[in-house]
């Protein structure tokens, strides 16, 4: 089975990230090739053996403009112009799109001759009548949409939709993000850190949605009572374009600032893009997701692999992973005393942090692993192919259920 696999970002993100995992576990009957924009992700594919392909892509806001969507839509009708070519071209068997925008275009491809389609789904989609267009024009195009959680599920079906649906978890490798294999004192002499330091560390693009403020807000609260307590953010503002929907460069500045208004810019420290994250998650004591509203949780399962204790905002995703008080907890956005009770609450119980972190990885076995999450994937390539097949037979889960 020759799959194409559509980005319409070269940017290396959380989805790009969830791509390139599950490239790298495909059984050797399905043969990947990869069309995105020229970029980080061209070159992590190429070294994991993917064929790539340059494509044009789109950047574009769903949010309505008087120029800046007509652009949008230009770009996306000339993507979808080139995954038509490059889909005859490699004699592809499906389109798998690693995202809504990439959906658009596959989905165009699809309507003017191109192979069946999947669209993956990893966002939650603002409210709007674009937004409501754009859902419509993906179910009713896409063989099968998949989407990373009940949540965003939920989030993404239109009102008494019969459209082929299915969530299906993100996986991660837990050969790579293996506690075993890494070292965390050498880790935490890198950072600066004693042993008598607690770490915590935010593991997420720079961008407001991510709550990073939130995370330096619960730090100056519990400081008083753990002063050697330190915050690490680990990421960089990635989407930084004109038509994105945040000012991702702007919040950057602002962490900083706001680090320095509470006075406490000594303890936190900005570590931006790094490559080694089974590392440093290995070094950390918590590991924080204190996102508004996440849409699946891609450093929750990492951290959990790596038999970290982690906290994280009980809206979305990560209450379809975190059985709370059992493998992690669960807070509330923005509810910084909230945050700040259970963070003291960890980093004052080491018995019950590395209790929760063996129980974490435990949980992920069979259910959040690279393993699992490329069987169900394939399965629903086969059943796409097979038109007389439900998407969503004998692996994934069904979305029309409102989520937990």
């Amino acid at each position: 089975m020759r799959v194409l696999y559509v980005s319409h970002t070269g940017v290396v993100g959380g989805a790009e990230h969830s791509l390139l995992t599950l490239l790298e576990g495909l059984p050797p009957d399905v043969e990947p090739i990869l069309a995105s924009p020229p970029g980080a992700l061209h070159q992590r594919a190429t070294v994991s053996g993917v064929r790539v392909i340059e494509l044009r892509g789109t950047d574009g806001s769903f949010r309505l403009h008087p120029s800046r969507t007509v652009r949008a839509l230009l770009d996306i009708a000339r993507s979808a112009a080139q995954v038509r070519v490059i889909a005859h071209q490699t004699s592809a068997d499906l389109i798998h799109a690693n995202s809504v925008r990439a959906g658009l275009i596959t989905v165009l491809a699809r309507a003017t001759g191109g192979p069946p389609t999947v669209v993956h789904v990893r966002d939650v989609l603002p409210q709007g009548r674009a937004a409501r267009a754009i859902r419509r024009v993906i179910l009713r195009g896409a063989r099968c949409t998949i989407c990373i959680s009940q949540h965003v599920a939920y989030r993404f079906v239109l009102p008494g939709s019969r459209d082929a649906v299915v969530a299906v978890h993100n996986g991660v490798d837990l050969g790579l993000f293996d506690p075993d294999v890494h070292d965390r004192e050498t880790m935490r002499e890198s950072l600066g850190l004693t042993g008598q330091d607690q770490a915590m560390a935010v593991l997420a693009q720079i961008t407001p949605w991510k709550g990073q403020d939130n995370a330096v807000a619960a730090l100056a609260a519990i400081l008083p009572t753990n002063p050697t307590a330190r915050l690490f953010l680990i990421g960089e503002a990635k989407f930084i374009s004109g038509d994105t929907r945040l000012d991702n460069r702007a919040f950057h500045t602002e962490l900083i600032e706001q680090a320095q208004r509470l006075g406490i810019d000594r303890a936190v420290e900005l570590l931006g893009e790094r490559h080694d994250v089974p590392a440093l998650l290995h070094a950390m004591d918590i590991v924080l997701v204190p996102s508004l509203e996440e849409p699946f949780g891609r450093s929750v399962i990492e951290a959990m692999a790596m038999e970290r204790a982690v906290i994280a905002t009980n809206t979305g995703g990560p209450v379809e992973i975190i059985d709370h008080g059992v493998t992690g907890l669960l807070a509330p956005p923005r509810d910084v005393e909230a945050w700040s009770r259970m963070i003291r609450k960890l980093l004052d119980d080491r018995e019950l942090r590395a209790v929760l972190g063996r129980r974490a990885r435990a949980s992920l076995i069979g259910r959040f692993d690279q393993s699992s999450h490329v069987t169900q994937i394939v399965g629903i390539y086969r059943a796409a192919i097979n038109v007389d097949s439900s998407c969503g037979r004998g692996s994934a889960t069904g979305a029309h259920q409102r989520p937990r």
